[in-house]
């Protein structure tokens, strides 16, 4: 069976994926009060089935999530000081250079010393960690839509969970940001674009699709990079717990939407592919920082294509999806419906990652270890 095709244009309002012009016409704005306000309308769904266990895999993973809470206020060194001047120049010093890497000939990046360098790295972490944070409060209100939305009790055990870990997430990047750094930026557009689209859908398996798998798996990977590379101690630490709770709230996507997405035809597979599709390219747009050019008084369209041409950018791009893709396939959503989505990733530059080891087992194998060895995983 066949589904019709969705155009680029219309799945993400370009027909090219690297169509600069059309990526950076994508600009977000200020809420005067404070606030922003994405109407939703889906069912609250009462179960009257309080058996406990019949999912079983669900079940084991409330358990450990009833066992792995974490007080971010006691548990983190947060006398750690932090000099965020020294520790970009430390990173520029492990890369071989601040622009190693980049042709910035004939660029306004041509003229810059050490100072606007330094000044760049302390606005790029200043914004990455924002955008971790607003993320972390999407997936707080969306884990708090899936407790209602749901309809079996093990799913709304173990969200419950999950609404907790996403507090205490949003609570530890805020104290970072506002303690050990030096700003605040506001909501990336692209990001706020797919956070729109996964509150306001009325179907409880969408929101797990677009943040369970698509957003916590891109986060996870984020995290772990940066993991690897930060010489900030109170940062690793803060990000080793936040990923083992991101592992366990991935593969409680995996749980859940395998179970289910058994049940759809291939018209309903389709339209989650393209929904998967949509929120890649939304994730990949994100990373381009567009805001820190404009905040630096940098043109972004001027840089960008720089950027861009970077001979490890596409590999650093590529890797922030080595946990969404064997994810999808363990879905069944990268060969569904002829198989449109592997195709898309193709195109993306991913595909690679397939064979990768999904969440669901990579988490198993991580809380299989002691807790002593499993804060050096």
């Amino acid at each position: 069976m066949t589904t019709e095709m969705s155009s680029n244009e219309e799945l993400i309002g370009r027909q090219e994926l690297d169509d600069l012009e059309a990526i950076l016409s994508v600009v977000g704005t200020e809420d005067v009060d404070g606030r922003h306000v994405v109407p939703s309308n889906y069912d609250s769904i009462f179960t009257w089935d309080y058996q406990k266990g019949a999912r079983p895999k669900l079940n084991k993973l409330y358990e450990k999530a009833k066992n792995a809470q974490w007080n971010g206020e006691t548990d983190l060194p947060w006398d750690t000081d932090v000099d965020q001047e020294k520790l970009v120049v430390e990173a520029a010093a492990a890369q071989g250079g601040f622009a190693a890497g980049f042709d910035i000939s004939g660029t306004p990046l041509a003229t810059w010393g050490e100072k606007e360098w330094i000044a760049f790295g302390v606005e790029s972490q200043n914004w990455l960690l924002s955008q971790f944070l607003h993320g972390e409060q999407g997936a707080l209100i969306c884990t708090a839509k899936i407790v209602e939305s749901v309809p079996w009790i093990d799913a709304k055990y173990y969200a419950s969970t999950q609404v907790m870990d996403e507090a205490r997430h949003v609570e530890v990047f805020a104290k970072y940001l506002d303690e050990k750094l030096s700003g605040h930026y506001p909501l990336n557009a692209h990001l706020g674009m797919l956070l729109d689209d996964i509150i306001s859908d009325s179907r409880w398996d969408m929101t797990y699709l677009g943040m369970q798998i698509m957003i916590e798996g891109l986060a996870l990977a984020a995290f772990g990079l940066l993991h690897g590379t930060t010489q900030d101690p109170l940062l690793k630490k803060l990000l080793r717990y936040v990923m083992a709770d991101e592992a366990r709230h991935v593969a409680f996507g995996v749980l859940s939407l395998q179970e289910y997405y058994q049940g759809l035809n291939a018209a309903e597979l389709r339209e989650r592919q393209e929904f998967a599709f949509e929120a890649a390219v939304r994730m990949r747009d994100r990373f381009l920082q567009q805001e820190v050019w404009d905040r630096m008084g940098v043109e972004p369209k001027t840089i960008l294509p720089v950027v861009l041409a970077a001979p490890d950018r596409n590999e650093f791009q590529a890797l922030l999806f080595s946990k969404i893709v064997p994810n999808c396939r363990k879905l069944g959503l990268l060969d569904a419906a002829d198989g449109w989505l592997r195709t898309k990733f193709t195109e993306l530059g991913v595909i690679e990652f397939e064979s990768a080891v999904d969440t669901s087992e990579e988490y198993d194998a991580m809380a299989a270890l002691p807790p002593t060895q499993r804060e050096l995983v």
